[in-house]
């Protein structure tokens, strides 16, 4: 509600490759400013994004920098407000929905798990240099932009100590009506490559990439509704 009301009062939206067009009937009277940029390929450089921010803002005009899923997880927001407070510019964070929720709500796995899945990591599996990375600090691991080294991925996965038949999400688009999700195990992750070429990808490892049983769930509809009726 709160990024609805911001659009409404918007006269500029800077937004990203991922926004959701739909987005648009929130603020028909702004102007919209593509500023889109996918993984490391930069097709707008963040100087650019930085100096289009404060440009406007100093010339008393309504700002909204859109962004897809949630401006703190991966999305450049530390640049952009060092960039608004050198400037003297006071603004507000509206939070996101980021693609690791969107992709556990939208499949029904829970991140966290009661007794088996207490911490969960958000990593890049590429760095701006080209490497790619895994770890294992956390119950469950969620990788961002690692579509395209999902083979890779499945072996550094099992240097670090990953079990092969650990089990593995993978979700692309997630949130959109669009979105593709497949189950696989450490060991066969390259097999999601074809499915899912070419679109933004989240792959979940580890406790939350399971599935919920169909039991575990009556067990908590029925719980949910004793508590809801006591």
């Amino acid at each position: 509600m709160r990024g609805a009301q911001r659009l409404a009062r918007a006269e500029i939206v800077l937004h990203d490759a991922l926004t959701d067009p739909a987005l648009r009937k929130l603020a028909p009277q702004a102007t919209w400013i593509d500023v889109g940029k996918r993984g490391f390929c930069d097709s707008t450089g963040q100087a650019r994004i930085n100096a289009l921010l404060v440009r406007h803002a100093l010339e008393g005009r309504a700002v909204v920098r859109l962004k897809g899923g949630d401006p703190s997880v991966f999305g450049r927001l530390e640049e952009e407000l060092r960039a608004l407070a050198e400037a003297d510019i006071e603004c507000e964070v509206v939070p996101g929905v980021t693609a690791a929720i969107a992709a556990a709500a939208a499949t029904q796995r829970p991140l966290t798990r009661r007794g088996s899945g207490r911490s969960v990591a958000l990593t890049t599996a590429m760095t701006r240099e080209g490497d790619l990375q895994a770890g294992r600090s956390a119950d469950t691991e969620v990788f961002y932009m690692a579509g395209r080294q999902l083979g890779a991925l499945s072996r550094r996965l099992i240097d670090v100590g990953w079990t092969a038949d650990t089990p593995v999400l993978v979700v692309s688009r997630a949130g959109w009506p669009d979105q593709l999700a497949s189950d696989h195990r450490v060991a066969t992750l390259a097999e999601a490559a074809l499915l899912h070429s070419g679109r933004p990808t989240v792959v979940t490892v580890g406790v939350g990439a399971t599935a919920v049983a169909r039991a575990q769930r009556l067990k908590l509809a029925v719980s949910e509704s004793l508590a809801a009726t006591s």
